[in-house]
């Protein structure tokens, strides 16, 4: 099994919005960190937003930020919606099934126990988990670590730090 780039896009776009907090995050900025084209995460992120994950932000410093907090967002949650419907084999829709099998079949009983382990595991895994060692994944993405800036008065808006 293997999931599609959708859900591997909102799943990083969560994990940088979550490494980044309580920054504001831009798309550019995930997809300058990981390498992907911006327009497949601006439909990422419009999700994400009607789905009450994260807050957008409009305007000249906006961007987007967790609307819920990373430890209440479970990987399991986004995988379901994102690849929904979890069909992994032909049986598993009753609408669209055409296996004369159905009922009888030990392979299909073996792929929902499997399927519903998997998702069990994806559960119990939060936002917060996978980003949990910020330092490291931000420092792998080539990412500024919040606060940590060389020129942090480049970030403060006009006239904030001139006394």
């Amino acid at each position: 099994m293997r999931l599609t780039q959708y859900s591997n896009f909102t799943l990083r776009t969560l994990q940088l919005v979550a490494l980044r907090a309580p920054a504001i995050v831009t798309v550019e900025d995930v997809a300058r960190a990981h390498r992907i084209s911006k327009a497949h995460l601006v439909k990422v992120a419009a999700e994400l937003s009607r789905r009450g994950y994260i807050e957008a932000i409009r305007g000249r410093h906006g961007g987007m930020r967790l609307a819920r907090p990373a430890d209440g967002i479970t990987v399991g949650e986004i995988v379901r919606w994102t690849e929904a419907p979890l069909e992994l084999v032909e049986c598993f829709n009753p609408d669209t099934n055409t296996c004369p099998l159905l009922g009888a079949c030990h392979l299909s009983r073996g792929l929902q126990r499997a399927l519903r382990a998997f998702l069990s595991v994806l559960d119990d895994l939060t936002i917060a988990d996978i980003a949990y060692n910020k330092d490291a994944l931000l420092a792998r993405l080539g990412v500024e670590i919040p606060g940590e800036s060389a020129d942090q008065s480049a970030s403060l808006p006009e006239g904030a730090g001139a006394q």
